[in-house]
């Protein structure tokens, strides 16, 4: 990437011009700090609530409609697809940033051709990770250790979930795209729409047709489908500059090697910090039942509470982005003070709500007669809940390092917060009289080591 530590500071006329004329489009390079920063943020941080509505609706209407084992077999299926949909979601995310990097430098022509690499890159892998997936169910459901009991539901709902791989990875990849373009607004009303259908097509399938967790399933399939075709219908439409032009691929110099050093480590940092969840799936899958469909529910409620903190970790990165391609170095340094500030106060206030009403919670997605399952949930919200503001900080770290052309030591902090939580949570959990908490008390700890290492790392790179 030597392409990016040469002339940093061209200009950005281009960039200017093309903020007056679309006005959705917002120039993060200028401005007040913590406004540009929230005003950006903030379609991203309800798009990103709107689309843990595919999932929690999914989880509501089959806790409440189907049962407490199909809810445990969603709560086993989305940990699996969240690994898989890491890897495309962190591939687009690394893409986005090296389309930041140049819309800062005000290179639109560079930013056209990374971005149609990237298209055929990334999309030839979601082929081959949706083949992959249905081909290999079975292993797949061996190594999250499934109960006998649980197999066949959650087979039937993966079967299906899997063919919305592809979608996933057409609406980050517009998505992504769009907001390095300074657009984060169009993703938020196609992800709104195709929250709403979701729902809709839950209750529909699920209620009214009886189709159980495959009818969940294919809500869920339809509104992703919706989203990430909408999405790239309307970039065809508002920014014809960014068409993919088979003809011009072929004839245009291909930045494999660039897209590749980028996007691909901010996919495996992605897959890896899925993978070890998807590895403490499976320790809690060994708990039974009870512990199984508890952990669905609190993993809904504990993604729902922190998402804000991660898409303004994201909104973030491409703020550094962008002012690092200008070399504005010190709106970087102005913008991580304050990015910090607001992500504490936010997360704070957020672990006293969790706290305080883990049971309210919890009813919303268990009947108030599995008290077992209640209580377990409780102890894990009451847990994790009380330290949001460590996943807070470790959102802007993996950011600042993206953005700053440093993926890599995002790479290290994830390995380093979910290496410490699957090795806790294992020892912990075999330990008869810590058993199960020992899994939930693994994760706040993973968290500080990776926050104490990567503020380290950071103030060390100010300084060189």
């Amino acid at each position: 990437m030597t392409a990016y530590l040469q002339d940093i500071r061209s200009g950005a006329a281009w960039l200017h011009f093309d903020v007056r004329e679309n006005m959705m489009n917002r120039d993060l390079t200028n401005g007040n700090v913590t406004k540009s920063l929230l005003y950006f943020a903030a379609p991203m941080i309800l798009g990103n609530l709107l689309q843990q509505c595919y999932n929690i609706a999914d989880t509501w209407v089959v806790g409440k409609f189907v049962g407490a084992d199909a809810l445990a077999a969603v709560g086993s299926s989305y940990a699996l697809m969240t690994f898989l949909n890491s890897l495309l979601i962190g591939l687009c995310m690394g893409g986005g940033a090296v389309f930041s990097y140049y819309i800062g430098r005000g290179d639109r022509e560079k930013v056209r051709t990374c971005a149609q690499t990237a298209f055929v890159m990334i999309g030839v892998l979601a082929v081959v990770l949706t083949a992959f997936s249905q081909g290999l169910m079975h292993p797949i459901l061996g190594l999250l250790r499934t109960p006998a009991e649980l197999y066949d539901m959650t087979r039937d709902y993966l079967a299906v979930i899997f063919w919305g791989i592809f979608f996933i990875f057409l609406y980050n990849y517009f998505a992504f795209l769009l907001r390095a373009l300074g657009n984060s607004v169009a993703p938020l009303y196609f992800l709104g729409a195709a929250s709403a259908l979701n729902i809709v097509l839950d209750l529909f399938f699920v209620c009214s047709l009886g189709r159980g967790l495959s009818g969940a399933a294919e809500a869920t399939v339809i509104a992703q489908a919706v989203s990430g075709l909408g999405l790239g219908i309307y970039l065809w439409k508002k920014e014809p500059y960014y068409r993919f032009s088979l003809k011009r691929f072929l004839r245009e110099e291909k930045p494999v090697g660039e897209i590749c050093g980028y996007s691909l480590m901010t996919g495996v940092q992605q897959s890896v910090m899925n993978f070890g969840i998807l590895m403490v799936q499976s320790l809690v899958n060994s708990f039974g039942p009870a512990v199984m469909a508890a952990f669905a529910a609190t993993v809904k409620i504990d993604t729902f509470a922190y998402m804000p903190a991660q898409e303004f970790g994201n909104a973030y990165s491409i703020f550094i982005s962008q002012n690092f391609g200008a070399g504005k170095t010190e709106r970087v340094k102005q913008g991580t003070r304050k990015a910090m500030t607001v992500s504490a106060v936010f997360c704070g206030v957020i672990s006293v709500l969790v706290f305080a009403f883990a049971r309210f919670l919890m009813l919303i997605f268990v009947d108030a007669g599995e008290t077992r399952i209640v209580e377990i949930g409780m102890q894990y919200l009451r847990i994790e809940g009380a330290f949001y503001i460590g996943i807070g900080i470790l959102f802007l770290l993996y950011g600042y390092f993206r953005g700053v052309n440093r993926p890599g030591v995002s790479l290290v902090l994830t390995v380093i917060s979910l290496g410490t939580r699957v090795a806790l949570a294992y020892v912990l959990a075999a330990v008869p009289e810590i058993g199960v908490l020992g899994i939930w008390w693994a994760i706040p700890i993973g968290w500080a080591l990776a926050d104490v290492t990567g503020i380290v790392l950071m103030g060390r790179g100010n300084k060189s």
